[in-house]
């Protein structure tokens, strides 16, 4: 307990600043309040105590950051790959430098629990370290000749990039997006999600103070109807990433469709982890119960759907259940607990309203089915067993802690039941037939697949889905096709004989 309220404490003093001073825009390398005055609370999930007044944004705001990303990208374009380089390591070390502040924050903002917080500023530092070392060849391309012309290729920034990011695991995953944008020469306008706006504050203070020009990186809070609309409208703006749920991708292509923006979207998933008998059951079982229950189960690709061969159904179940009980929920701030409390009473809404649907269409609540405590956003880890592919709770993403087990009886009704859903993010395989893997992999419907193992992050690999789970890819030389436009020149070798007309 003396750690946990040692921890509460720090996290108390890092977010000082927020609670006297409010978590403002910044735009052109200033702390600015929201044009209009306005505000809304930024609440704890673990208490719904309020933290800070969040400037909130509109159209005005969009149109002055967009405006100083236009005059930022100017100099910024022509800055040398290599110069962005190190200024882009500078950020990178500066992150490493505040990793506690930034997970103690993050956790108090999200609920997401301090054992994978802790770990959230050093994958931040290593997309930008990654992306850092691209710069300087990332304007390169090909030649490309035959007997008459030789044709150079190379890539040119977009232009200002607007960045929406989700409210679970939002330091990572924003710089996710924002350092390859940097790294390939582009600015940005960044619009964070309104239950979690603290530390993208801190990532723009972090990296002007270790060397980026003002104006390269500008924040807008704000709602989806209002800052997002504004944002993704805006002339100016020449691309637009976004993560978050498929129906918002839907209302953002939407937006942007009379500006032809380019789309970058990393959407929902309802992704089957599928167990055959023949598999390592006790590393199948670790995995599965590894991707739903950490981060809260607040994941785009969490293993939601737990598809198990008949013959083991009961015996996969049984350990998944004995897991899912024993899992700690507590304070994010705890370094035992694994779960941590929901974003937000709304969304806490929304995912024990799964629990009722669970019942009435039959499935069994094998463990967790139910709040835990009575304040705050917790919910306990849950089990639902005997389902089928059609229940409501097998179809939808429920984006929490909740895990829906069904029996298949061969691969070929495996197959079906994988790729029967809107979705198509991931898919994980476990068996040790190689042929079944190599079959099963060709047909999956999921933009990434994992045979044998869990999400294990590879930032040099593509990162996307299909279906409704999202457009194009990003991660590795992927990001820089999407925030890069590629340009052809084509030189005569030899003179040739031009058409004359008449």
């Amino acid at each position: 307990m003396s750690q946990l309220n040692d921890n509460i404490a720090r996290a108390q003093d890092y977010m000082k600043r927020f609670r006297e001073q409010g978590v403002l825009n910044h735009i052109n390398g200033e702390s600015v309040p929201a044009d209009s005055g306005k505000t809304f609370e930024t609440i704890s999930p673990v208490d719904l105590a309020p933290l800070a007044d969040v400037a909130h944004g509109g159209a005005s705001d969009i149109d002055r950051a967009v405006k100083a990303a236009e005059k930022a990208f100017k100099t910024w374009s022509k800055t040398p790959g290599k110069e962005r380089r190190e200024i882009l390591i500078k950020v990178a070390e500066a992150i490493e430098a505040r990793a506690e502040e930034i997970a103690f924050t993050e956790c108090m903002d999200t609920g997401q629990s301090l054992r994978f917080m802790s770990k959230a500023a050093v994958r931040g530092a290593a997309n930008f370290r990654f992306f850092a070392d691209r710069a300087p060849q990332a304007e390169d391309g090909l030649s490309l000749r035959n007997d008459t012309q030789m044709n150079v290729t190379s890539k040119r920034p977009l232009g200002p990039i607007g960045v929406i990011t989700p409210w679970n695991t939002p330091f990572m995953l924003s710089t996710w997006k924002i350092a390859p944008a940097l790294a390939s020469g582009c600015t940005v306008v960044h619009k964070p999600a309104e239950f979690s706006p603290m530390t993208a504050k801190l990532l723009v203070e972090i990296a002007e103070e270790a060397g980026l020009p003002k104006g390269v990186l500008n924040l807008v809070n704000g709602m989806g109807e209002d800052a997002g609309k504004a944002l993704t409208e805006h002339p100016g703006i020449k691309a637009v990433a976004f993560v978050g749920e498929s129906r918002t991708g839907q209302l953002i292509m939407a937006q942007a469709a009379p500006t032809l923006k380019r789309f970058h979207f990393e959407l929902g998933g309802k992704n089957p982890v599928i167990v055959f008998d023949d598999a390592d059951i006790e590393r199948a079982v670790n995995a599965a119960t590894f991707m739903i229950y950490s981060l809260n189960g607040e994941r785009c690709t969490s293993s939601s759907r737990l598809l198990v061969q008949e013959s083991i159904y009961e015996e996969v179940t049984r350990r998944v259940a004995e897991v899912a009980n024993g899992v700690k929920v507590g304070h994010p701030l705890d370094p035992d607990t694994v779960v941590g409390p929901l974003i937000h009473p709304e969304h806490e809404e929304k995912v024990l309203s799964y629990f009722d649907k669970a019942r009435e269409e039959g499935a069994t609540i094998a463990a967790g089915g139910e709040k835990a405590g009575d304040e705050g956003c917790f919910v306990r880890p849950t089990l639902f067993t005997n389902a089928t592919n059609d229940m409501t709770v097998a179809q939808e993403e429920i984006f929490g802690p909740v895990l829906t087990a069904i029996s298949f009886k061969d691969e070929e009704e495996a197959l079906r039941l994988a790729n029967d859903t809107q979705y198509g993010l991931a898919a994980y395989l476990w068996t040790n037939d190689l042929d079944r893997a190599m079959r099963l992999t060709d047909e999956l419907e999921a933009g990434m697949i994992w045979v044998n193992s869990e999400n294990v992050r590879h930032l040099e690999s593509p990162f996307g889905g299909v279906k409704s789970s999202g457009i194009g890819r990003d991660g590795g030389d992927w990001s820089f096709d999407f925030y890069m436009e590629t340009v052809n020149v084509s030189f005569p070798r030899k003179a040739h004989k031009v058409p004359k007309l008449g």
